[in-house]
């Protein structure tokens, strides 16, 4: 007890510079634990991009890039589904729901998706939370409706009652636009954080009514053209979709449902589940992942070396402050102790007040990164392996404190008594 008071002391002798060697190791502490739960919590956000379906189909290619352009809406499919086959597994007897998707078409660099009612009643995302909207309503029986995602809205400034020109292809910049059916926007979806926020949704109707008078990837010309007001007197029935997503009424019959699927017989497709397909894409990142982790394991090396800097400064002033405590008894073992629990108790006060600002930074930006990066921070305490990273820390700036106490401890009462002034 003698000796923490004495430490103490020490240390609010020296304010200034404590203060500013634990502000250091509360900021490296806040950092490796804010990585840390982004990471965990990016993870857990990333799995539940897709929330509730349990299988997703399209034609057979990769588990990944089916997953990359139904889901995240990056790439593209290597062919279409005959709208038949989608329809044989819709009534299914194991299938309580199937959405299906149409892709192909841009809007400024932003995806379009064709779907229908289905998507907004059956998709789910994070924690199984259905699609909500913010303004407006879902598409409906005019095919030239589009609705929004949140993301979209907000970056092209468009607001209820807006027309907008779709373009074929993917690129940033196409050549191909649909000048002669504008679509309305009539809706626009809830931030959710997940791609749904970048993509515009229309009516496969309204997908099939963009190419009806489409001819080998061009546009007819002259009288082969049809325009908006012919297109909704023709019938929209779409011949082919790009994947569909189903939901089974049972999990058990999951793996049956894709075994027949990808062996179906009608034409080659591709069952995945979402989870399994996720899994396999986040372990291509594990990289990014791991760098991050040890950049900020730095970081915190970083503020334990300031922290044996500043103690080993201050040691040569100090060398008559310890050569008084030894002619008052006190041992070299005494001395050695000291400096050790200063050291612990700078890097325990930085990881206290780490922790502080770690649960501030999250209480002010909780919501904001939900928001906007669908990532949900919990104001939870410390998992086991964060604790782990606490302890680990702590007997870091131990061992640490060892190097300064090393040196007091070979110091003698004659040469702290002999110093020139």
């Amino acid at each position: 007890m003698h000796l923490i008071r004495i430490a103490l002391a020490s240390l609010a002798n020296r304010r200034f510079t404590a203060l500013l060697t634990v502000f250091a190791i509360a900021l490296s502490v806040c950092l490796l634990l804010a990585v840390e739960r982004v990471r965990t919590e990016a993870r857990a956000s990333f799995a539940n991009t897709i929330s509730g379906t349990d299988l997703i189909v399209g034609a057979r290619s990769g588990s990944v890039n089916l997953l990359l352009y139904s889901v995240f809406r990056i790439g593209n499919a290597t062919n279409n589904i005959r709208w038949d086959s989608f329809e044989h597994f819709a009534e299914h007897r194991q299938v309580k729901w199937a959405i299906p998707i149409s892709l192909g078409d841009s809007h400024r660099g932003y995806r379009v998706m064709g779907t229908d009612a289905r998507y907004f009643e059956h998709y789910r995302y994070a924690r199984s939370q259905p699609l909500k909207l913010a303004q407006g309503r879902a598409f409906g029986d005019d095919p030239f409706e589009v609705t929004l995602g949140a993301e979209v809205a907000q970056a092209l400034g468009y607001s209820l009652g807006d027309k907008l020109v779709l373009a074929h292809g993917v690129a940033t910049i196409s050549l191909l636009k649909h000048d002669d059916k504008p679509f309305t926007v009539v809706g626009i979806l809830a931030r959710t954080g997940t791609p749904v926020d970048r993509t515009l949704h229309i009516s496969l109707a309204g997908m099939e009514a963009l190419h009806i008078d489409w001819q080998n990837g061009m546009p007819a010309r002259g009288a082969g053209k049809v325009s908006a007001e012919q297109a909704r007197a023709m019938d929209l029935q779409p011949k082919q979709i790009t994947a569909f997503m189903l939901g089974l009424n049972s999990k058990i019959a999951t793996f049956s449902l894709q075994r027949e699927i990808n062996e179906y017989r009608g034409e080659p497709l591709l069952a995945i589940l979402p989870g399994v397909a996720l899994q396999e894409l986040w372990s291509l990142m594990s990289t990014a992942e791991k760098a991050l982790f040890v950049v900020s394991l730095f970081v915190v090396l970083t503020g334990l070396i300031g922290m044996l800097t500043a103690i080993l400064t201050s040691l040569n002033e100090r060398r008559r402050e310890m050569a008084i405590l030894r002619s008052v008894g006190a041992r070299p073992w005494h001395i050695a102790s000291l400096l050790i629990v200063e050291a612990f108790a700078l890097a325990l006060a930085g990881v206290l007040l780490g922790l502080a600002l770690l649960y501030l930074g999250i209480a002010a930006s909780q919501g904001y990164v939900q928001a906007n990066y669908g990532l949900y921070l919990p104001l939870a305490l410390p998992s086991r392996y964060e604790w782990t990273l606490l302890g680990a820390i702590l007997g870091a700036a131990l061992l640490m404190g060892a190097v300064p106490a090393w040196r007091a401890y070979r110091q003698s009462l004659a040469d702290g008594l002999s110093i020139r002034l």
